[in-house]
């Protein structure tokens, strides 16, 4: 009786798992697509990774190629102009990180006090907005704005006295171009993640604090921060993974000959070295050491966040 018992457990608890998973199909299907994206355009390619210790020659594939090792990461760190990639690269993350991750919490911040909802939407959907427009759009508008030849705020430069501004190839002026860029592009939504934040605190708490006379930026640096620190410290972890990741495709758009020397990273020299140059091995060991750095900095994030009592993300 007893042996018939102990198997008919691990039945039971199947049947109740295919019931489950059954009466929640739908939400199967619906993050099915999400799932297939992952795989296929995430883990699947990892299998890739091996022709970064080889010699790779697309006629002899994965299994004929020669390896050669950490002959292509010797080759990384030895490389002449690494060094001024690397730092054109932390530097761009930085001002990432110091310009342009407060300004989705400040603009929710700031949202969230507006009490007449038509201005509220309107406003939060005039930043969204430009979410949804690539980078080429962007960096489009931002060059008929700029452009020595008729730009609008070199116009204004001039009507105010002053001498038109080189912005599109001046080295100095990269930098500023491209975080007032990322933005105006990004503010919008980061600030939904926030105000949805926003939207779970207790109201109550709201009005303790003004039985108690406590003003409005009271409330928001006493109650409404500390509600959505766990968030902010999330963001700001899945931001740390992505220091050697700021995009190709935007810093390509605003890359020249004039601006190389601050303009060039990580992503835009795999592109020249991988694609147009074919040197595939060379190009995936620059892209592993990417990975490995980005997955270092958020397993330490993330330490450092439990260690100051905070969720993480794992």
């Amino acid at each position: 009786m007893q042996e018939a018992t102990v198997e008919r457990i691990p039945i039971a608890e199947g049947s109740e798992r295919k019931k489950r998973i059954w009466r929640n199909k739908w939400l199967y299907v619906m993050i099915a697509p999400g799932i297939l994206y992952f795989l296929i355009f995430k883990y699947i390619p990892m299998f890739g990774l091996v022709i970064a210790f080889q010699d790779f020659k697309p006629f002899f594939g994965f299994t004929g190629s020669e390896w050669v090792g950490f002959k292509h990461f010797t080759r990384l760190f030895t490389e002449p102009d690494f060094l001024n990639i690397l730092s054109n690269t932390l530097i761009l993350f930085g001002m990432n990180l110091l310009f342009y991750f407060p300004v989705p919490i400040i603009l929710a911040l700031m949202l969230n006090e507006v009490r007449i909802n038509f201005f509220k939407r309107l406003f939060q959907s005039l930043v969204y907005l430009p979410h949804f427009l690539s980078w080429v759009i962007i960096v489009s508008i931002s060059f008929v704005m700029l452009t020595m030849d008729g730009g609008i705020i070199n116009e204004l430069i001039v009507l105010l006295g002053f001498e038109k501004v080189n912005f599109l190839l001046s080295n100095e002026w990269f930098r500023p171009v491209y975080i007032i860029q990322v933005i105006w592009r990004e503010a919008g939504w980061g600030t939904i993640i926030y105000l949805a934040a926003i939207a779970s605190v207790d109201p109550q708490l709201y009005e303790a604090a003004r039985m108690d006379g406590a003003s409005r930026m009271r409330q928001v640096w006493h109650i409404t921060l500390p509600a959505i620190r766990s968030v902010i410290i999330v963001l700001l972890i899945l931001k740390i993974g992505d220091v050697l990741e700021l995009g190709f495709e935007h810093v390509y758009l605003l890359l020249n000959s004039m601006n190389r020397d601050v303009a060039e990273i990580i992503d835009t020299y795999v592109y020249t070295a991988g694609v147009r140059q074919g040197q595939f091995s060379y190009s995936t060991a620059i892209g592993f050491f990417k990975s490995l750095v980005g997955l270092v900095l958020v397993m330490f994030a993330n330490y450092l966040a439990k260690k100051m009592g905070e969720e993480g993300v794992y």
